[in-house]
């Protein structure tokens, strides 16, 4: 069953949250809007949207990289990337629900967590290259290095799935990374993959931060 709270949290002591820099689109960062939600700090954390593409955008004073997301403290501490995000509101939160405790189990869950991040920043890099070269320059042989990373991620994932009606690392990385695939679809993936697809159904249904999460284009449909 999902893990979204309704009910007050239980906060421990430290810098408190305060500003998370993301868009509305970035998979990235909806894994962080659903932590968020799921841990009960919707009301806490505000969303600053940022341009990664702006020089003058203060992201690139808060994350060097020029990177989202960047969850900003409120002494002035930059957070990132979502993967270091997601553990401090976890622990920061008192809930530690969305990584085990084992440090054996923990660093497992913690690798399956990065092979999702690393299909959709796969699935990004496709995208970028059509998007920011002219069409003589989009490389085929570096759209199909990234095409196998997806793909074989993909393949990995649906060997092990993790549990839909549980909300942790894992299925948080899973599901924004198969939500960003059915958005700009650089690879076709539903056909090849039906247990995802049955999977990912399944945790929407379960965790109601993934749908209240969806980009508002998604949502006017």
């Amino acid at each position: 069953m999902s893990a979204t709270l309704t009910s007050p949290v239980d906060l421990v002591a430290g810098p408190t949250p305060r500003t998370l820099r993301s868009t509305l689109t970035s998979p990235f960062g909806r894994k962080v809007r659903i932590a968020i939600e799921v841990l009960g700090l919707s009301k806490r954390v505000e969303l600053a949207p940022a341009d990664t593409r702006d020089a003058t955008d203060t992201l690139r004073l808060q994350n060097p990289l020029g990177k989202m997301p960047c969850l900003i403290l409120q002494d002035g501490t930059a957070l990132y990337d979502s993967q270091v995000i997601l553990e401090f509101l976890d622990s920061w939160s008192g809930r530690n629900i969305l990584l085990a405790q084992d440090p054996m189990e923990r660093a497992r869950m913690q690798t399956r967590a990065t092979l999702a991040d690393g299909i959709a920043d796969a699935a990004l890099l496709m995208v970028y290259e059509s998007r920011f070269r002219q069409p003589e320059q989009i490389s085929t042989v570096w759209l199909n290095h990234q095409r196998g990373k997806v793909e074989r991620g993909l393949a990995a994932m649906a060997e092990a799935l993790p549990d839909p009606t549980v909300t942790d690392v894992v299925s948080i990385g899973l599901a924004c990374a198969l939500g960003y695939l059915d958005w700009r679809k650089p690879v076709e993936w539903r056909g090849r993959f039906p247990e995802l697809v049955s999977w990912l159904d399944h945790f929407a249904e379960a965790e109601p931060a993934f749908n209240d999460t969806r980009r508002p284009e998604d949502l006017a449909s």
